[in-house]
Formats: structure tokens, C-alpha cells, sequence
């Protein structure tokens, strides 16, 4: 064990001294395990767009944002004056929880009010042939009952182009976000088509996620909203950077871009004569005379005896004896007054009270209303349906892609919630670019976040996991000592084999040797105590034995009468163990008789 524990020294000191020779990263070892993990500080910088973009907005420039967007002035057409106006108050400010250093967004800080901001882009996006791409976050941070949070990319038009008039008319081309109010959770993607027939314009609403989007609304994190749409017409949709939308613009949208060819003539009426039963009652059916429709479904049993015992005269409730009138109780206003009904207590042994009827069974005889039975309609012609024509509204736009620029953004909403957070909106035509934003925005929101959220444990493991040869240091610093332990506790010394020997030999039910050779006790050793003897001493003949006793002298010839009768004996049984006999440390426990043949001269 000592040479083990100067080993495990030896080889601890060895490994103390190949860290500090190594990079100077291993050489802080000791230091990180102690502080479990460096306290990693996650450096935040505003972001700064790379590549086309549209529009990038961080809102932590405070004046800039005043330059550049516009709280709407409007008012709601047909709407009382007082609850008509945009009057929502907007701010610049930090969020609430774990925020990076630096980092501000545009908070929503009104509820129950109409709310609407905007701004232009940097230049008109034309849907052309590259793929248009908007990006934004929006954090929950107080909740949300009810209320959207959905991004409006406002047309190119006169009536956009007074951005202080911006209001729930004012045409955009998509509305993209989140809204919910109860348990109806939607994630919107709307684009306004233009029917190229009458250039009237029409939304075109998105199927529905495949994916569950209510986490959004509890947990108050940001999240992080893309819309990916293509030249080909295929769009995605990413929550957090994930899928949980995709399709195309011609065949995922209600109503469909595209009109049927041919409609249901709205002039075409059914012919009088249509008829469209498919079976029929069987006129020739008549019904049986022996139909009884009068009969009742039920009818007293005739067999049933009424039991012994039960109590005619006796009414099943009673009033209660023991009950008072209350002394509140108002004649004129509660009317007499009467006490309450109790189970009559002479009815508890009997098999029923009160007036005896006999229990009811179904009637046999009872067949309801006759009804003829049903056969096939002869004159079926099946369902009618108006005659299909050429749709005169139809048209065919195999690029809907191709939409109605789009000049500006904003938020418009309204909100049972407020200090509703939104932060770094951007519209590219490169998905690169929106990565890249999000990398330097959001993914840094969610590193600081899970960070300060999770414990050591994770914290360490995350750590050794980006710097795998820890776990080497792991492996001598606290498994080493962990065996050197076990080894200690259990392992095996000479002092303990010794002990478990003594301890061993102290057992009563311990096997001795047997020795059938009496040459080879010791003769060192007496043969008989010295102490007055016992029943389980050597025994004797009787008589030898009394006089022994009596301290006579036994004869020659007693002697040999003794010998003869042991020698008898000793040619029936096998010689006595002598150990037994004479060993005399063997403690004070009594021993069987045992006999002992005397010696010879």
C-alpha cells in the first residue's frame, strides 16, 4: 500500500509538470477546475450588414431610429373618435430579461391600443429573379392573451408613399408574423395577388404549419422569424432558424391563385321532375292483420306476488318529529310552513311501504307504428348538379412571384399585451446575408440566454466538450484517487491475514486433525492432568478405578486383567484421537469420555 501511494504521488507530480510545459492554454488547467468554467463573456457588437440588403435594422442607434421611422398619425375609418386613433407608445429600450450589453430593440409599451411605426427601405424591392427574404425578431416579453405581432411590407404606392397615414388600409404585398387570441395561434404568411383580368387585388392566405407554434407566446424569449420566397414560386417558412412551413405559391394558398376553368352555371335550375331518392317505400306492402300499433311497450307482470311482510298502510316518508319551525320564518312571505321529510322508520325492516303495484315487464304483443318496407327508386337519377361552363373570370398566372414591389415595413397592430420586443429586421435577396445577421444577433441572444440558464454541471460539460483533452486531467485528478481509496478499504495486508487466522482458530466448530498413530504425541506433554480427575478424564475399570480413589495399590494381576480386557477392546474400536485427550489449552469446554490405553513397561 505505501508503494502504491508513492507511486500515485510520483505520477500526479509527472503530470503537474507535462501541463506546465505545454501551451498556454493547458497551463491554466488547475485554475478552470477550480472555477469549475470560465466565466465566458459573450461580446456583443452592433451588426453590420454584409452583402444586398434592403433594409437592416438593430435599434440600438436611438437617433438614427428617429430619423427613420415614422409613429402613424391616422385614424380607423368607421370607427367611434375615441378608440379610432393610433395612439400606441413606442420605445427604444434593452429587453427585460438576461440582454446582452449594447443591445436595444423597439418595444411595443402600449396594450389595448392601436398601434402602427413604419419605415421606407433603402430602395424598392422588385420581384424579379432573385429570392426575397425578411427576417425579424420578436420577443414576447410580458406574454400574449391576445394580439399579433406580424411584419406589413407596404406596396409601392400613392397610398403609401405618407407614411404618417399608415394605417390597417394602407396595400402592402405580404403581412408575415405571429398572432394568436385564445387557443387560435396562427403564424401568418398573406400575399396580396393582382388578378390580371380587372387588376383587382385579392389575399392569398398560407396553409397552416405543420409544426406546433404556441412556445413562442409563454416562454418570453426572442424568436427568431425568416420567410424564404423564390423565383420558382416555393417559399419556407423558419421558426429559429428551423422549417416548419414550406410549399408553393400555386398550390398551398386559399383561396388558390389561379381561378377554376370552368364554374357551376349559377342560370341552370333541377327539372321539376328530378327526382333524387334512392329508395322508396314499397307501395304493394300491406300491412299484417294481426299488427297491433296501439299496444303499449310495457305492461304490468301478472305473475309477481306481493311480498310478505310489506307495510300497505305504512307511507315511505314522513315528516320530521324532531324538526322546529325556524323562528325567522315568515308566514306571508315563505307561506306555512311544513317539516321536512325523513324515511319512515317502521319501514327499515319490511321489504317496502306503501301501496303495492306490480313491477313492469316488456310487452310482447307491443310492434310500433307499421312502416312499409323500402326498395329502389325506379326513377332514381341521382344527385342533381348545375351544368359546368367556361369560367368567365378565368386566368392563369403561372409566376405569382412576381407581386407588387414593395417600398416600405411596418407594425400595425393591436394588443391586449404589451412590451412586446421586436429587434433586427432585415430584408436581403441573399440567404447568406440573413444568416450572417442572425449569427451576430439572435444566436448570441441564445447563447447569453441558455448560458445564465443552465447550471455547473452543463456548463462544465459544454467546456470539456469544445476542449476534449480535460477529460484526460479528469480521469487522473479524481478517478486515481477514487481506486487508491478502494484499494485502501479493501485490499488485503499481512496484518489483516493474520487476524482473520486468529480469529479462525477462536471458532468452536473449527476442524482438528485426527491421529491415529499415538507415536507421535509429543511426549514432552503429559499424558494425564494433574488435576483431580473428572468424568471426562481417562476412565478406568471400576473396580481399578474405586480403588485409585481410595488411594489403595492396584496388584500385578489386576493390572493384567485390565490390560486384557483394554486390549479386547482395542481390537473392536479404532484408537481414540490423543489430541483430545491431552491436550490441555484447549479451554475449560467439556469433552466426550474418551478411553486411553496406559502404557507398558
Amino acid at each position: 500500500m505505501v508503494r502504491l501511494t508513492i507511486f500515485a504521488i510520483l505520477l500526479l507530480s509527472l503530470v503537474s509538470v507535462c501541463l506546465s510545459e505545454d501551451d498556454s492554454d493547458e497551463a491554466v488547467v488547475t485554475e478552470e477546475i477550480d472555477d469549475v468554467v470560465p466565466d465566458e463573456e459573450i461580446v456583443y457588437v452592433s451588426p453590420t450588414p454584409s452583402g444586398n440588403t434592403y433594409l437592416a435594422e438593430h435599434f440600438d442607434d436611438e437617433g438614427r431610429f428617429k430619423q427613420k421611422w415614422i409613429v402613424s398619425e391616422a385614424k380607423k375609418d368607421d370607427m367611434d373618435e375615441e378608440i379610432s386613433k393610433y395612439e400606441g407608445m413606442w420605445a427604444i429600450e434593452p429587453p427585460q430579461q438576461d440582454g446582452l450589453k449594447g443591445d436595444q430593440g423597439l418595444v411595443l409599451k402600449s396594450k389595448a391600443k392601436h398601434s402602427a411605426i413604419s419605415a421606407r427601405l433603402d430602395r424598392p424591392f422588385v420581384f424579379a429573379d432573385k429570392p426575397f427574404i425578411v427576417q425579424y425578431e420578436v420577443a414576447f416579453q410580458e406574454g400574449q392573451d391576445c394580439g399579433g405581432a406580424y411584419l406589413k411590407l407596404l406596396s409601392q404606392s400613392k397610398q403609401s408613399s405618407d407614411l404618417r397615414k399608415f394605417n390597417d388600409k394602407t396595400p402592402y404585398t405580404i403581412m408575415f408574423g405571429p398572432d394568436k387570441c385564445g387557443t387560435d395561434v396562427k403564424l401568418h404568411f398573406i400575399f396580396r395577388h393582382k388578378n390580371p383580368n380587372n387588376g383587382t387585388m385579392s389575399e392569398k392566405h398560407c396553409k397552416k404549419p405543420k409544426d406546433r407554434v404556441e412556445e413562442p407566446y409563454k416562454d418570453k424569449r426572442p424568436h427568431l422569424y425568416t420567410l424564404h420566397l423564390r423565383p420558382d414560386n416555393s417559399f419556407t417558412v423558419f421558426l429559429d432558424q428551423k422549417i416548419i412551413n414550406e410549399g408553393n405559391l400555386l398550390e398551398d394558398f386559399t383561396p388558390p391563385v389561379n381561378p377554376p376553368a370552368e364554374i357551376e352555371d349559377p342560370s341552370d335550375k333541377k327539372p321539376e321532375d328530378w327526382d333524387e331518392r334512392e329508395k322508396i317505400a314499397d307501395p304493394e306492402a300491406k300491412k299484417p292483420d294481426d299488427w297491433d300499433e296501439d299496444a303499449p311497450p310495457m305492461i304490468p307482470d301478472e305473475s309477481a306476488v306481493k311480498p310478505d311482510g310489506w307495510l300497505e298502510d305504512e307511507p315511505e316518508m314522513i315528516p320530521d318529529p324532531n324538526a322546529e319551525k325556524p323562528d325567522d320564518w315568515d308566514t306571508d312571505m315563505d307561506g306555512e310552513w311544513e317539516a321536512p321529510l325523513i324515511s319512515n322508520p317502521a319501514c327499515e325492516g319490511a321489504p317496502g311501504c306503501g301501496p303495492w303495484k306490480r313491477p313492469m315487464i316488456n310487452n310482447p304483443a307491443h310492434k310500433g307504428k307499421w312502416r312499409p318496407p323500402l326498395i329502389d327508386n325506379p326513377n332514381y337519377k341521382g344527385k342533381w348538379k348545375p351544368r359546368r361552363i367556361p369560367n368567365p373570370d378565368f386566368y392563369e398566372d403561372l409566376q405569382p412571384f412576381k407581386m407588387t414591389p414593395i417600398s416600405g415595413l411596418g407594425f400595425e397592430l393591436w394588443s391586449m399585451s404589451n412590451m412586446i420586443l421586436f429587434d433586427n429586421i432585415i430584408v436581403t435577396d441573399d440567404p447568406a446575408v440573413a444568416d450572417k445577421w442572425a449569427a451576430e444577433t439572435f444566436s448570441l441572444k441564445i447563447r447569453k440566454l441558455d448560458k445564465d440558464s443552465e447550471g455547473v454541471v452543463m456548463r462544465l460539460v459544454h467546456y470539456t466538450n469544445e476542449h476534449p483533452w480535460l477529460w484526460a486531467v479528469y480521469v487522473i485528478v479524481i478517478g486515481l484517487p477514487i481506486v487508491m481509496l478502494i484499494v485502501f478499504c479493501c485490499g488485503s495486508t499481512p496484518e489483516k491475514a493474520e487476524m482473520k487466522r486468529a480469529a479462525d482458530a477462536k471458532k468452536t466448530d473449527a476442524i482438528t486433525p485426527d491421529y491415529e498413530d499415538e507415536d507421535v504425541v509429543d511426549d514432552s506433554r503429559p499424558l494425564h492432568k494433574t488435576s483431580p480427575a473428572s468424568k471426562s478424564d481417562l476412565e478406568l475399570p471400576h473396580n481399578a478405578a474405586s480403588n485409585k480413589a481410595d488411594g489403595e495399590h492396584v496388584s500385578d494381576g489386576e493390572a493384567e486383567h485390565i490390560d486384557e480386557e483394554e486390549d479386547e477392546d482395542d481390537d473392536d474400536d479404532e484408537p481414540p484421537p490423543l489430541q483430545e485427550s491431552i491436550a490441555e489449552g484447549a479451554g475449560d469446554a467439556p469433552r466426550s469420555p474418551k478411553k486411553v490405553r496406559p502404557r507398558k513397561e
